[in-house]
């Protein structure tokens, strides 16, 4: 049975057509539109990385990698890595995570949102000019929201999976130019999360191709324990290599 498993995996590899392995990077540059905080969420003060801080544009990176099988069968594999610092002052008492700052005192502030996802989805169009897909992710968060303030410190952790529905529409209206709109999102009644992207696309050759556009990353949670939301502008450029 295993041996049977590994010639299959071999043929789909070799066989024209019916596989394909690609790997892709994405690189650009990332702002903050809000990232809100209370920290316990029943007992906490709520404040603003954007409005009672300052941060400025950083830049990003992503990769990702891809395995299509046959027509309809897509699984991916992506890093999203992102930190963002933060600096100032309060103009109020602050009470985060067990740790009283006082007010007009510097401030060092991290938010750190690392994302690991796998995705498996299936394309209900697989060619043509209008390409679709739908499917499933499961979502590892490495989070953390940090504040610093001379000796007083606090940080507060959370790594976790989330599962998010996976969507994927690609219109390509000639044989190299197409339009892109493609995510990962969800809602439910005590949080939510959405990464979407709309991209101009560009078949450059026929193991390579480009596209640049937007992306929002928005998302949070509110229950007694944590309550943050954050919405995230990316402008971004990628390359992507198929085998």
């Amino acid at each position: 049975m295993r041996h049977s498993i590994l010639l299959l995996l071999l043929l789909l590899i070799h066989a024209p057509g019916l596989a394909q392995l690609w790997t892709e990077l994405e690189v650009g540059v990332v702002g903050t539109a809000y990232n809100d905080v209370r920290i316990p969420g029943s007992s906490g003060t709520f404040f603003s990385f954007r409005d009672d801080l300052d941060g400025e544009t950083d830049f990003f990176y992503r990769l990702r990698a891809g395995y299509r099988f046959g027509e309809h069968n897509e699984v991916l594999l992506l890093y999203a890595p992102l930190k963002l610092t933060y600096q100032g002052s309060f103009q109020q008492p602050v009470r985060f995570f067990g740790e009283d700052f006082p007010a007009n005192q510097s401030i060092d502030a991290t938010y750190k949102f690392n994302s690991y996802r796998a995705t498996y989805r299936y394309y209900v169009r697989p060619k043509g000019r209008f390409v679709a897909a739908l499917g499933v992710t499961v979502k590892v968060r490495d989070a953390l929201i940090g504040i610093y303030s001379g000796e007083l410190s606090a940080e507060r952790t959370d790594l976790g999976p989330v599962p998010l529905i996976n969507f994927l529409v690609h219109w390509k209206p000639t044989g190299c130019l197409g339009l892109l709109l493609e995510g990962d999102a969800l809602a439910v009644p005590y949080g939510r999360a959405e990464d979407v992207m709309l991209a101009v696309t560009w078949q450059a050759h026929d193991h390579i191709s480009l596209r640049a556009g937007y992306r929002l990353l928005e998302g949070g949670a509110d229950n007694a324990q944590v309550y943050t939301f954050s919405m995230f502008h990316y402008g971004l450029v990628a390359v992507q290599f198929s085998l």
